[in-house]
């Protein structure tokens, strides 16, 4: 096993994924591709996957989730092919897991255990780190009849700090309650910390742009065509979890900060949604943000609707989205010709293909006009000595009328927001 499998308690490596469907519950969407994404997630982690099946169940059974017959069907697949780890597509909960762990005799995970594994292994950044083990902490209280593998090496020698006659189980319940207080005072030195980066941009304010989607719909891709950088980019979910901000210039030369964040993902659990809080602040701070989707995926609408709901959450109104439809070359030739017809009919939606560059120009285009609505037409006297600030105006802003008098140059420019208050602090010009 690899060392991202070692973190797994009494894996063999060998996984089987169930992605439960309940019958007499609303099916929003089609189970397949959430099955391919939860087989998916677990690839992502290096698990085999020997069998990924969607499963009907009647109704939600309190004691395994699942019904007696689906259990009972694969205790025995699980036995032969030496299976040591099952994976429910579904949010268990602990009593849900331990039943199923007796009744299979193998380790049991759920969907909200499965995305901590996946994080805890990729997270990067100290800022990353802290805000997936305390995630996992805060799922772990739950659950401390049971430990991850990966929960014990990060508690360290833990176990010995108790006091006389308190069990195991109290000694870990109190470790674990001072570990997340001691987390969170970090995260909130983490968070004052950024809150100094934004506004020392703002200082020197580049506008930012945001690029947002579904997880593995193509954003690093896309951040490295746009930028040149070289953030890791593959064909797995959740490939990026740590923030990258690139300088970029736009086709008017406008100069734009360009943000690669964590992909979303549909039922993303709530623990994580609020440990990477600080995270998502980039994004509200952002001028323009790109919803990046894999507009191949069968599920694309679905993944879109999860995107909104996050973004609906921080407050984020749509008025600065931009839709950027990727992977446009997976498409065939009617479907592309469709896209194309009701891209025509759509503002604000671009297609791309960010592996092949098709498109792109048409983004950045877009971002342009975007950042172009914000701005300002203001007067300006600029004494004709002072060439590098008459220079940034004309490099920067549009001149629309100029009239010369003595030794000052009475302007009249159309500048962005960001660009007027960087130029007024670089040149000291306060009467804009």
């Amino acid at each position: 096993m690899t060392g991202e499998q070692d973190r797994i308690e009494g894996s063999t490596g060998r996984a089987l994924v169930l992605h439960p469907v309940v019958v007499n519950g609303v099916l929003a969407r089609d189970p397949i591709p959430r099955l391919d994404e939860a087989a998916g997630l677990a690839r992502a982690i290096d698990l085999e996957v020997v069998h990924a099946e969607a499963v009907r169940t009647a109704k939600v059974r309190p004691s395994t989730f699942l019904g007696k017959g689906v259990v009972e069907r694969f205790g025995d697949f699980i036995e032969v092919q030496e299976i040591g780890l099952v994976v429910i597509d579904a949010a268990l909960a602990p009593i849900q897991q331990r039943n199923l762990e007796r009744a299979w005799n193998a380790k049991v995970i759920d969907r909200t255990g499965l995305i901590l594994e996946i994080f805890g292994a990729r997270a990067r950044t100290h800022e990353g780190r802290l805000q997936v083990e305390l995630a996992a902490l805060n799922y772990q209280r739950s659950r401390l009849v049971r430990s991850w593998t990966h929960l014990e090496r990060q508690r360290g020698g833990f176990g010995f700090l108790g006091g006389p006659g308190e069990s195991q189980l109290e000694i870990d319940r109190r470790l674990i309650g001072q570990r997340i207080a001691r987390l969170r005072r970090d995260l909130d030195e983490v968070k004052r910390t950024r809150a100094l980066h934004r506004a020392a941009r703002r200082r020197v304010p580049y506008p930012v742009v945001a690029l947002v989607g579904y997880t593995n719909a193509g954003k690093s891709t896309l951040f490295n065509r746009l930028t040149n950088a070289k953030v890791m980019a593959r064909d797995m979910l959740f490939a990026t979890l740590d923030p990258t901000m690139r300088s970029l210039t736009l086709p008017s030369g406008r100069k734009v900060v360009l943000s690669d964040t964590v992909g979303f993902i549909s039922d993303l659990p709530t623990q994580l949604v609020a440990a990477f809080h600080a995270t998502l602040e980039e994004v509200l701070e952002a001028d323009v943000i790109v919803h990046v989707r894999d507009i191949a995926s069968p599920d694309s609408e679905g993944q879109k609707l999860d995107v909104e709901k996050v973004l609906a959450g921080l407050g984020l109104e749509d008025a600065r989205l931009i839709e950027a439809l990727n992977k446009m070359d997976l498409l065939d030739g009617d479907t592309r010709e469709a896209l194309d017809n009701r891209i025509a009919r759509e503002t604000d939606m671009v297609a791309l293909s960010a592996l092949d560059g098709a498109g792109c120009d048409g983004l950045l285009a877009a971002i342009d006009k975007r950042l172009s609505e914000n701005r300002h037409v203001v007067d300006l006297d600029i004494n004709l000595a002072d060439g590098a600030a008459l220079a940034w105006l004309y490099r920067h802003g549009e001149i629309l009328e100029r009239r010369d008098e003595g030794m000052e140059a009475h302007l009249v420019v159309s500048l962005d927001v960001a660009d007027e208050a960087r130029f007024r602090n670089q040149f000291h010009i306060q009467d804009v």
